[in-house]
């Protein structure tokens, strides 16, 4: 008997997989996952397991693409990025477009994430490497000191009433401007100026607004972190010219979110949606992909919550670039001012967002989930900052713990094959469990230890789980996205210091 990849899934590129209608039941769209062979190779053994049925309660990152494709509404493709893996109903990396002007199109939580608006920030200063490689430890303690890690962790600074956060919520980095967190220039270089406008604190509950009190301004654990890197490599010198970096630039990437109050919001929802599925009829193939329509009350009221979290995550963000600007004014005894530590820009890769896109030779008006994937527009796009609009927008892309990242710029190839979406990682390859049970978080530390990376965790068991080798290799992501015009690649940046929860 065939088995269902052979019979549906076709390499239609060097770089790009089709799923068949028909892979999964009710099929909608096809979807189309980017990948080159050396990728591809880790999803198919990972979609054998649907043949030998010892998958259990795990759904491989294929069959979850293809589940995404059976979504009312779905329009174009369930598009998967190179970095794909397994997740919460969509898998990580999945990219969906639903039709905002169709009644049956939905909104899911799982399309999400439950740390919403997980995105990067990138800083850079006018240092050099020779500059911080002398005080590289005091400068990845003072790092750690500044910025409140791990599980747990508690803010030092920000909303103290309700009140407070009602406002964090509704206007994002114009929270942190107002407190003198931000510099009136960030705000110009974060993705939606830092404010998504279509927020209402009203549909958060105070329970997750009282999480997101005791947290604003905490990086959290797991993959998240605080990282100095100098620029190692640059491919398009008047790119980075642009950006304001070249070689051997110090600069820095901060890679949070919403923290408890996304997690709570997002649970929450999940909830009051799974007790309205059968009353709403929406069909899915997974309960991990409960929804609602759009255009229900309750599509309405989760998209002004998310908008909200992600406001919140923009002011978070905010907040530790100031506890970062600190740190380094310590180190090298001097003002964040004097060392040019200006914004490079700050995007999402967990988010639902409205946009206009051209299908079909149409303009249509669509709702863009991307969870694990960064919207990456071309040149000339209205909603890049004026000035990066010669170049494309950029997308900020972190490597694993000890290995490279990089800044990538949107294409207008990529805004017609994947809805001006990128890749935002390396992604896992290995379970947490499956890392702390096959590598030892001695070995790890020394390994960056050689690699003159100096690192400081808040858990000695995050050194095992975010080692390199739990991770796909972020080469071969970033250039399978190049070979696909998704984005092309500005510059690459290796890492000095790293604070990890």
């Amino acid at each position: 008997m065939e088995s269902l990849v052979n019979k549906y899934v076709s390499r239609t590129s060097p770089t790009s997989l089709v799923i068949g209608k028909g892979f999964v039941p009710n099929m909608q769209v096809p979807g189309k996952v980017f990948a080159n062979a050396t990728l591809q190779k880790l999803l198919l053994e990972e979609a054998s397991q649907l043949e030998s049925g010892s998958t259990g309660s795990f759904i491989p990152s294929l069959a979850q693409v293809a589940n995404v494709a059976a979504l009312p509404g779905i329009v174009g493709e369930s598009i998967a990025m190179p970095d794909v893996h397994s997740g919460y109903g969509f898998a990580i990396g999945n990219v969906a477009a639903f039709d905002m002007d169709d009644p049956s199109s939905i909104i899911s939580p799982g399309g999400v994430g439950f740390d919403i608006n997980c995105g990067v920030r990138m800083l850079r200063t006018n240092l050099k490497e020779e500059d911080v490689r002398p005080v590289q430890e005091r400068l990845a303690q003072n790092l750690f000191d500044h910025i409140p890690v791990g599980v747990g962790s508690k803010s030092l600074v920000g909303a103290s009433t309700y009140s407070d956060i009602d406002h964090i919520l509704n206007y994002g980095i114009d929270w942190a401007l107002r407190e003198g967190y931000a510099w009136p220039e960030d705000k110009e270089l974060c993705e939606e100026q830092g404010r998504i406008v279509k927020a209402d604190a009203n549909h958060v509950s105070q329970k997750a607004k009282g999480r997101g009190m005791s947290q604003l301004g905490t990086l959290g654990a797991g993959n998240h972190y605080a990282e100095v890197q100098v620029v190692e490599e640059v491919f398009d010198a008047t790119s980075a010219a642009v950006l304001g970096l070249e070689k051997g630039t110090v600069c820095m990437m901060i890679h949070s979110g919403s923290r408890g109050l996304g997690h709570q919001i997002a649970s929450e929802t999940v909830t009051k949606m799974e007790s309205l599925q059968e009353q709403m009829d929406i069909q899915v193939n997974d309960r991990q992909l409960v929804c609602a329509r759009i255009q229900s009350k309750e599509g309405e009221e989760y998209l002004s919550a998310m908008n909200a979290a992600a406001n919140f995550a923009y002011a978070n963000r905010s907040i530790m670039t100031f506890l970062a600007r600190q740190a380094f004014a310590k180190t090298f005894n001097a003002t964040p001012d004097d060392l040019d530590m200006n914004l490079v820009y700050d995007v999402s890769h967990n988010i639902a967002k409205e946009e206009m896109h051209i299908l079909n030779g149409e303009v249509r008006r669509l709702l863009v989930h991307r969870k694990g994937a960064t919207r990456a527009f071309g040149p000339f796009h209205p909603l890049i900052p004026a000035a990066y609009q010669t170049i494309g927008q950029p997308a900020l892309v972190g490597g694993t713990m000890g290995t490279a990242s990089y800044v990538l710029l949107g294409t207008d190839e990529g805004m017609k094959t994947a809805f001006g979406s990128t890749c935002h990682g390396a992604g896992r390859a290995l379970s947490r469990s499956k890392s702390r049970a096959m590598i030892n978080s001695m070995d790890v530390a020394k390994q960056l230890r050689n690699a003159n990376v100096s690192a400081r965790v808040a858990s000695s068991h995050l050194l095992a789980e975010e080692a390199p080798q739990s991770y796909k290799d972020v080469f071969e992501v970033v250039q399978t996205c190049e070979e696909a015009r998704l984005s092309r690649a500005a510059v690459r940046m290796k890492p000095v210091v790293v604070a990890k929860g």
